[in-house]
């Protein structure tokens, strides 16, 4: 059901709460965790954490407590409304109202009297941020984000939610709540329990009956109505903010290239072109911000996230394959460069995120005056002003946001030069700009490491590694790959979803299995090592043990061991696919490589579940949409054996085919469809559901039939 459709069932019995005014004047404080007093006045129980975005309200004056049963148990006890207060370290709008609200001492003495107060990590608890972000939503008409405040009662069911406060605004909520609370309790209750069988609800999927045989009708039907809110000027959707959504892209290229549609593949790659040449992109360090605030990828939300740029990774290496475009090598190498620079530890896995403020300003960090750019670069000034548009075109708020207008090849060109002198010239550049830039004070770091996100990064690197043969982008993946395994993994197959610091914490939820199930699948094919099959089997037998609803036939996002107020199934694809999305593409393909037909059936079962959505959500179903895409269509099972089969397995990937799996070895394997296939001689079988072509000696003859 969906999100809409449940607001509509709340408001009918939606009470009409008239909050009035009390005025109680200012409580006093009643911080009773004041540990450290020598360097900040305060100091809540936030201070034991890990999470860098909770430790940046440790020292606030509000009595934060983490996420935890103990809380509401508390609550309970003392009777009283709680206060869930959810955001993320690189947050602006977090920490804004931090300054505004949580750093003041009359804020805090109100919060910390008649309140119980927990902060959350949304990157550390997704669980725990689905379900009162779909509360905050049903309470507001679909409005939501970051920060989101929600106040429940003691045993967590909502009655009051919104995002960003301003103080008086804040300071009146909760008087008027606290108020009506021991005034009328009753109303609350039955409004909060109204409210929670609503998100009891939201995205919730019953079992299809209509059984598991697909058409191209449906996918066809979605793109036709999705076409209408392309933008065929500027890239992108028609928003006058701009988000990557690399998973959209990844379909809508995949489509094109099965069905032959020009119209569809030039807007993806004019989309791809536009972000690699606007502010939205790093030009002199590499890596995406999270999205753009303007129609034309100019002036970003300046915060850099690990998932976005592990999955624009690659994007832009499956595209390069198809285009060999020097533009989506670039924005392949730089970022990975910035990746490997900023956000890798030494364990081989990667950081979170870099915020958008530094200095309290958004930004600040990435802009330049003209005065400072002349100053720099001397000589070369000139020429930045052109080629990086220090003009009205990149003109933002007093200062320059660098970006590009045209690619390199036209570039160069139009001012007489040479690919190679040009490419010289702005590579010298951007390491004098990044050296200069690097003097400043940089952005705050979210050092903590989760593993989906970095699952996603191995699939990146693996990406890049296929389009590029580049032996330094597949270590760099087994390294984080291990890290999973050592760090991440119990011999059960239980998986933490954060690390910091040496310690592994939170259980995984069903993001951290699908990504991680998919990062091993891959890696299996970028190296034929059964052993990541073996993982990528054991962790889908426990996520079917403890996530899977055998009434619905999908996967629920928290394990049997959950006690929220409700248990949610993601089911709709955004800036990163659901987890029940990429759980059915990968339950499908283990289903191919391991010969396992219930896992086959499994993934038909789910994408029966919603294909019905196809064609009124497009984007949102996009993942879903690729799983499709190859149940509809030829989907190549690709078996390499022979001693060249890793040589052979470099050159073949080296081409854009998504419809495909991989699986060889040198001169022995298990597995089912391999059987039969080690003839003493480099081989390629080209097979479609087990069915093989003549095997072929060459990558030329593999490609031919690959091809009709």
């Amino acid at each position: 059901m969906s999100i809409s459709r449940i607001f509509n069932l709340v408001t009918i019995f939606i009470l009409c709460l008239s909050f009035s005014s009390c005025s109680n004047g200012s409580l006093p404080a009643n911080n009773t965790n004041d540990m450290d007093t020598t360097v900040h006045k305060h100091t809540n129980a936030l201070i034991d954490e890990t999470s860098p975005y909770l430790l940046q309200h440790a020292h606030n004056p509000v009595n934060w407590v983490p996420w935890s049963d103990e809380a509401f148990e508390r609550a309970k006890a003392e009777n009283k409304l709680v206060i869930i207060s959810i955001g993320y370290s690189s947050c602006h709008w977090c920490h804004v109202m931090e300054r505004e609200s949580f750093e003041q001492e009359d804020v805090a003495a109100l919060m910390n009297e008649h309140f119980i107060n927990i902060k959350v990590d949304r990157e550390e608890r997704p669980d725990v941020d689905q379900v009162y972000m779909d509360a905050v939503q049903l309470m507001t008409n679909g409005r939501g984000g970051w920060p989101l405040n929600c106040i429940t009662l003691p045993d967590g069911q909502p009655v009051y939610g919104g995002t960003y406060f301003e103080k008086k605004q804040w300071l009146q909520i909760l008087t008027d709540l606290q108020f009506n609370y021991e005034k009328s309790p009753q109303k609350l209750e039955e409004y909060a329990a109204k409210v929670t069988a609503g998100v009891q609800q939201s995205e919730l999927i019953t079992l299809s009956t209509t059984g598991t045989k697909f058409n191209r009708d449906e996918i066809n039907e979605m793109v036709k109505n999705w076409e209408k809110t392309l933008d065929y000027a500027e890239g992108g959707s028609q928003q006058t903010q701009k988000f990557p959504l690399p998973n959209s892209y990844d379909f809508l290229m995949q489509y094109a290239f099965q069905t032959g549609d020009e119209k569809i593949m030039q807007q993806v790659d004019l989309t791809l072109e536009k972000m690699a040449l606007g502010g939205i992109y790093d030009q002199i360090g590499g890596g995406f911000s999270r999205y753009s605030t303007d129609e034309n990828w100019k002036v970003p939300h300046f915060e850099k996230m690990l998932y976005d740029n592990a999955q624009l990774v690659s994007l832009y290496a499956k595209a390069y394959q198809r285009t060999q475009s020097a533009t989506y090598k670039k924005v392949v190498y730089q970022t990975i460069e910035w990746l490997k620079r900023e956000m890798m530890t030494k364990e081989g896995s990667f950081y979170s995120a870099l915020d958008a403020d530094s200095e309290g300003e958004e930004g600040k960090f990435y802009i330049w005056t003209k005065d400072e750019l002349s100053t720099i670069l001397g000589e070369d000034y000139s020429f930045v002003e052109k080629y990086y548009n220090v003009n009205k075109k990149g003109l933002w708020e007093g200062n320059y946001i660098l970006l590009r207008q045209v690619t390199n090849d036209k570039f160069a060109a139009d001012s007489d030069l040479s690919i190679e002198a040009l490419t010289k010239k702005v590579d010298k550049i951007n390491k004098l700009l990044l050296t200069e830039r690097n003097k400043r004070i940089k952005p705050g770091l979210d050092d903590k490491s989760l593993t989906s996100w970095n699952a996603l990064m191995t699939i990146g690197l693996l990406d890049a590694y296929a389009a590029f043969n580049d032996e330094k982008f597949l270590q760099m993946a087994i390294k984080n790959g291990k890290w999973i395994i050592e760090k991440q993994m119990k011999k059960d197959g239980h998986l933490f979803h954060t690390y910091k610091e040496g310690k592994s914490t939170i259980p995984g939820f069903l993001e951290d299995y699908a990504f991680t199930i998919a990062a091993f699948t891959k890696l299996y094919e970028n190296t034929f090592d059964e052993s990541y099959l073996e993982k990528a089997d054991q962790l889908t037998a426990f996520a079917k043990l403890h996530f899977f609803d055998d009434q619905s036939g999908m996967f629920y996002f928290t394990s049997d061991e959950g006690s929220l107020i409700a248990r949610k199934m993601e089911i709709y694809d955004n800036v990163i696919p659901s987890s029940n999305s990429v759980m059915a593409n990968e339950m499908y393909k283990l289903g191919i490589i391991l010969d396992r037909k219930e896992y086959k059936e499994v993934a038909k079962q789910m994408l029966a579940n919603v294909i019905q959505e196809f064609p009124k959500y497009g984007s949102s179903v996009s993942n879903w949409g690729i799983l499709a895409l190859n149940l509809t269509g030829i989907y190549y099972e690709v078996a390499i054996t022979g001693d060249r089969s890793n040589t052979l397995t470099k050159s073949l990937q080296k081409h854009y085919i998504p419809n495909k799996i991989v699986l060889g070895a040198t001169d022995k394997s298990d597995l089912a469809l391999l059987e039969g296939k080690f003839l003493g001689e480099p081989m390629i079988f080209v097979c479609i559901e087990g069915a093989c072509k003549l095997p072929s000696n060459s990558l030329k003859g593999a490609l031919k039939q690959l091809k009709n």
